[in-house]
C-alpha cells in the first residue's frame, strides 16, 4: 500500500465527504503538497506537509499514515497529525466567528419578507 493517490487518501480521512469533491479541490489548488499544487492522481507518501482548504476551514496536516479505504473518525485521525501553527489559527478563527457572525448565515435559501426587512434593518 505505498501508492495512494491523494484524492483517495483526502477522503479516507474524512477531510472530504467524497471522493470527487477531494479531486475537485486538489484541483483547483485548495489541496498544497508543500505549498506546490498538485494533480489528483499523485502519490501521498509519509511524512508529507499537506495544506487542505475544504471550504470551512483550513488545515496544515503531517500524513503519518497511509489508507485507500474510509473508515470511523477515529481511525482517519490516526493518518496524520495537525501542525501546531494550524491548531492555533482554527482556534482563532472559531472564535472570531463566534464574536462576529456573518450577517446572513443564519437564513438558509431564499429569505423570507421577513428576514429581508430584517436584513435592510441591519444594513441602512
Amino acid at each position: 500500500m505505498d501508492n495512494i493517490r491523494i484524492d483517495k487518501w483526502l477522503w479516507a480521512a474524512r477531510f472530504f465527504k467524497t471522493r470527487s469533491l477531494a479531486s475537485d479541490a486538489v484541483d483547483t489548488g485548495r489541496v498544497r503538497l508543500e505549498g506546490e499544487r498538485i494533480k489528483p492522481a499523485r502519490a501521498v507518501k509519509l511524512d508529507d506537509k499537506l495544506t487542505i482548504d475544504n471550504g470551512a476551514e483550513t488545515w496544515e496536516v503531517i500524513v503519518l499514515g497511509l489508507s485507500d479505504q474510509r473508515g470511523p473518525a477515529s481511525t482517519a485521525r490516526t493518518l496524520y497529525q495537525e501542525t501546531e501553527a494550524s491548531v492555533a489559527r482554527r482556534e482563532h478563527e472559531l472564535e472570531a466567528r463566534k464574536l462576529h457572525r456573518e450577517p446572513g448565515t443564519t437564513i438558509k435559501g431564499r429569505p423570507t419578507k421577513r428576514d429581508r426587512r430584517a436584513i435592510s434593518k441591519v444594513g441602512g
